[in-house]
């Protein structure tokens, strides 16, 4: 059954440390929201609250309208997935699956049966009379993520779950986890501090720094239209370059930025500059803000060929070329070179420092 969640003016304290401050966020039934922020931002500590593994300060947290901090965790119908795993190493991995079938008292047979079925949904047919210190790590995150889905919970949490693999399994079992999302529609809230992983997953993103929430909103919409300078240097691959206010337009090292009105609120102005937003250009355009640059080095990379340089006043930025469409002029590009970077201006991103 999906369970909708409704976190209210959440607050958690160490002594004088305030580790969440008034954290309030609702998540929808079926949702797939991801708690993404630095290290000792506080998702964590959120993650451990709605478990029950942690005692919030203060605040309230609903699942269906029922009030989850007076429950004990046993009590609560979640399902949930360790960074470590938590599993068994004594049990099998039928064991392990059913273990929390056998917590609710479910019939040996009937508990097979279940146990049979979710092993062959995460693509481990045959598996169950193997031992852990058997299984390889991908494998060890399949048989954790069906023992918390296999009593059918309500909500499902997910604590860095995919830290602990190598890159290109990392990138398979996110396929997995979406895959096996899509076809339970469990409530679903995953803690990581990797941006990828996180746009990848989600269906909302909520960005956590200093215990509490700086951006919340659908994966695009905080990549494309970060609030604060905080959001948009954390998520994704970014140079932040200080802007110069003069009237209501910005200015950066000469060049006008923006001639219309800057929504943002008074105070430092910050310019993000992404990798895949630039391009090397000969010429300057109407559609383009162009910036004088040095090269410093490039790379290939395979899938595409990296151009590092130097702006105005030693900020370097990354350029991203496709390898389709740069071999030739990444070939001609020599440290020392003066070249012009052009930003298309719907790539334009501008932000106030934010709370």
């Amino acid at each position: 059954m999906k369970a909708t969640v409704s976190i209210r003016k959440v607050s958690k304290s160490y002594g004088a440390a305030k580790v969440l401050n008034d954290v309030s966020l609702d998540i929808g039934a079926g949702e797939f929201l991801t708690l993404l922020g630095p290290s000792g931002s506080g998702k964590t500590t959120l993650l451990m609250v709605l478990a029950g593994f942690t005692r919030a300060s203060s605040g309230s947290i609903e699942v269906a309208g029922v009030e989850l901090l007076t429950m004990p965790p046993h009590r609560r119908d979640i399902g949930m997935v360790f960074q470590n795993y938590a599993l068994f190493p004594h049990m099998s991995v039928a064991d392990n699956v059913g273990y929390p079938l056998k917590l609710r008292g479910v019939e040996a047979r009937e508990r097979r049966r279940r146990v049979d079925a979710m092993l062959e949904v995460v693509q481990l047919e045959g598996f169950g009379e193997r031992h852990i210190g058997a299984l390889s790590g991908g494998q060890r995150q399949r048989v954790a993520l069906a023992r918390a889905l296999v009593f059918e919970p309500r909500i499902l949490l997910l604590d860095e779950p995919l830290s602990a693999l190598d890159k290109q399994l990392r990138d398979r079992m996110q396929v997995e986890i979406r895959r096996l999302h899509e076809r339970f529609g469990t409530t679903t809230i995953n803690v990581t501090h990797d941006q990828q992983e996180a746009l990848t997953l989600s269906d909302r993103i909520a960005i956590v720094n200093g215990g509490k929430l700086a951006q919340v909103g659908a994966p695009e919409e905080v990549y494309r239209r970060p609030r604060t300078r905080f959001v948009a240097q954390f998520i994704g691959e970014t140079c932040m370059v200080p802007l110069r206010r003069e009237g209501q337009a910005a200015w950066f090292a000469g060049t006008q930025v923006s001639a219309a009105p800057v929504r943002t609120p008074a105070g430092d102005l910050w310019m993000a500059l992404r990798p895949e937003s630039l391009r090397i250009v000969e010429n300057e355009d109407a559609d383009s803000v162009c910036f004088e640059a040095v090269v410093k080095d490039q790379l290939y990379r395979g899938d595409a060929h990296i151009v590092y340089a130097d702006l105005a006043d030693g900020y370097e930025v990354k350029v991203m070329m496709p390898p389709d469409t740069a071999c030739n002029q990444s070939r001609a590009l020599a440290p020392g070179q003066r070249v012009k970077i052009g930003l298309p201006r719907d790539a334009l991103v501008l932000v106030g420092e934010g709370a």
